[in-house]
């Protein structure tokens, strides 16, 4: 399991914010929700073909304490880099670590 010691990426935990246009449509931001210590391990990759282009995806397993309210519709970022949350998971279901299958776009 998952020491204090190995959570050593600062991430940003972010939530979708849509506002209306006023003309039928909706424009939408991230919104940053919290700064969490996080262990961020590869979990393997592909490629493929998307809008015509070549596009690269790797997967990552980001494990940090427990945290409500974590779910697929969130991302983290860390500097440049974007993670969008595929699962959240309560490991052992005693609420102490928080699993996320991320997954890394465009690379």
């Amino acid at each position: 399991m998952t020491r204090l010691s190995e959570l050593r990426h600062r991430l940003t935990l972010q939530e979708v914010q849509r506002v209306s246009d006023g003309a039928g449509g909706a424009t939408t931001s991230w919104t940053d929700v919290a700064e969490v210590w996080a262990q961020l391990t590869p979990a393997g990759g592909s490629e493929g073909v998307e809008a015509g282009r070549l596009a690269g995806k790797l997967a990552y397993e980001v494990v940090l304490r427990y945290r409500d309210g974590v779910r697929p519709a969130m991302r983290f970022v860390f500097g440049t880099r974007v993670f969008e949350i595929l699962t959240a998971a309560d490991v052992g279901e005693r609420r102490r670590w928080l699993r996320c299958l991320c997954e890394e776009r465009d690379l």
